[in-house]
């Protein structure tokens, strides 16, 4: 049996495969049966087609988990999909196959038609019956709100319904972002009620000083400046993913407003096409300013790259941070 999970929002696209992971080893404990796979790797092909036809000793029924299939070598798709066709895992209950792959947002997909190039053929195939497939999307409105809310509770927490739609204001869809701010706002008011105060007091706080002057650093080319904001913040214990996805985040932003300025909108008509806290569209009109459009869809392309090569562990996180300084500010 094969599950496709797939889509933008790579934060619910991991829990879902973590979730289906875990329920597997609360039924199989060996662990013998169970192997996950980086089809980018020399060899690695070849070790899971080998696990799945191999015979076990164990009464277990076998789950491979493969991600990021669409980055891999053509060749290696190929053999995947004929795989696919000729072994049988597709209506076996036996052996289970989840097939995980972050995809760009929406409207990063249709211009690009992500779907319909080089990944045409996979596509179709791990969205087609009898796979499992399901679609993960940036959540907005009354979904986002009611996955924090749900969030806040399942970590113990309690939190104002105004204080709910602020902190979705004021972050976005951005989950690993949400899910940081989360965890801190639960460990401030311990077990008090999150309210909209706490949000202006710890949250908006957060946008202006773990973002925007680090990108004030990258847009004046102050490559020493934004490197010792980035290692300031990390020698405060956050996290090096959640520092690059707050850069991720942001120099979207700078591309979203750019492109519409490029485009010849004036600012006071950027709120309706663009949901952005007013401040930080403000920030990111301002900052845009340092940049051309063409450079910020090179950084913007380049920060997704060290994404992937991180969650593959091909990079430091570090390291990539560091990369990330030394190529915008050259």
């Amino acid at each position: 049996m094969v599950y496709f999970f797939y889509g933008e929002d790579d934060f619910r696209l991991k829990q879902k495969i973590s979730s289906v992971v875990a329920g597997y080893q609360a039924k199989h404990k060996s662990g013998f049966n169970f192997g996950c796979f980086d089809l980018a790797q020399e060899g690695e092909w070849e070790k899971l087609k080998n696990f799945f036809d191999s015979y076990s000793m164990f009464a277990e029924k076998k789950l491979a988990v493969v991600k990021d299939l669409f980055d891999v070598r053509k060749d290696i798709k190929e053999k995947f999909l004929e795989y696919l066709e000729s072994s049988g895992i597709l209506k076996t209950t036996e052996s289970f196959l989840v097939v995980g792959q972050k995809l760009g947002r929406l409207e990063e997909r249709k211009s690009k038609d992500y779907a319909l190039k080089e990944n045409k053929d996979l596509f179709k195939k791990l969205t087609s019956k009898p796979v499992n497939a399901e679609e993960f999307n940036f959540l907005s409105g009354t979904k986002l709100e009611v996955w924090i809310k749900k969030q806040v509770e399942e970590r113990g927490g309690q939190i104002d319904a105004a204080a709910i739609k602020k902190i979705a204001t004021f972050v976005g869809s951005e989950l690993w972002r949400l899910s940081n701010e989360i965890d801190k706002l639960i460990s401030y008011k311990n077990g008090k009620v999150i309210l909209p105060a706490d949000i202006d007091e710890l949250v908006g706080a957060k946008i202006e000083n773990d973002i925007f002057k680090t990108i004030d650093a990258l847009a004046t080319r102050n490559k020493q400046m934004a490197l010792s904001l980035l290692h300031r913040h990390l020698a405060e214990g956050e996290s090096e993913i959640y520092l690059l996805s707050m850069l991720v985040y942001q120099f979207r932003n700078l591309l979203l407003v750019k492109s519409e300025i490029e485009r010849g909108a004036q600012f006071q008509s950027l709120a309706k096409t663009i949901k952005l806290h007013p401040y930080v569209l403000r920030k990111s009109f301002e900052q845009g300013k340092g940049f051309t459009l063409l450079a910020l869809k090179k950084i913007y392309e380049r920060l997704l790259e060290l994404d992937i090569a991180i969650k593959t562990g091909r990079i430091e996180a570090s390291v990539a941070l560091d990369l990330v300084s030394g190529e915008i500010c050259g």
